[in-house]
């Protein structure tokens, strides 16, 4: 089976999503977010602002992703389920709301309490932090593959459209 966009609006659509989510994640999160830490001395301040850039990608994530979803299982009447690219997508779908409805407000809820240096909350804060930080990467990495391969597969043979 080889991977590959057919024609057609919905493929048009699936491209512009797929480029929006995956685009907002990487620039937030490997361009924007270390220059924020670079160029503000108030690391308090680049770390808010950081926060809102993200939640506003995972709602954007959690938008287009289920437009996604929904476009597949539409499109393709459930026969796709054993494809791995749905699954990929399922999967950061699940991340995004892990992170914004689990690991969020746990941080936020540390945050508000105070992280002297040192302390209990600020290593706490700093571990769930690195679990966030690698659930991104995952769905940075997943996002990038399915840019690139895109979500409607071909038969081996067929002729496609690129």
């Amino acid at each position: 089976m080889s991977i590959s966009f057919s024609t057609g609006y919905s493929n048009v659509a699936e491209r512009i999503l797929l480029t929006l989510w995956v685009g907002g994640m990487w620039m937030t999160g490997y361009v924007v977010t270390p220059l924020l830490f670079k160029v503000l001395d108030d690391r308090q301040l680049a770390g808010m602002i950081a926060g809102h850039l993200f939640t506003a990608n995972s709602y954007i994530g959690l938008v287009c992703g289920g437009l996604l979803l929904l476009g597949v299982l539409v499109k393709c009447a459930g026969n796709r389920l054993k494809d791995s690219q749905v699954w990929m997508l399922v999967l950061m779908i699940i991340v995004i709301m892990v992170g914004q409805f689990i690991i969020q407000p746990i941080l936020a809820e540390l945050k508000a309490g105070g992280l002297p240096a040192g302390s209990k909350e600020a290593v706490e804060f700093g571990r769930i932090h690195g679990i966030a930080s690698t659930l991104f990467l995952i769905n940075s990495v997943l996002g990038l593959i399915l840019v690139g391969a895109g979500l409607v597969a071909t038969k081996q043979g067929q002729k496609t459209a690129e």
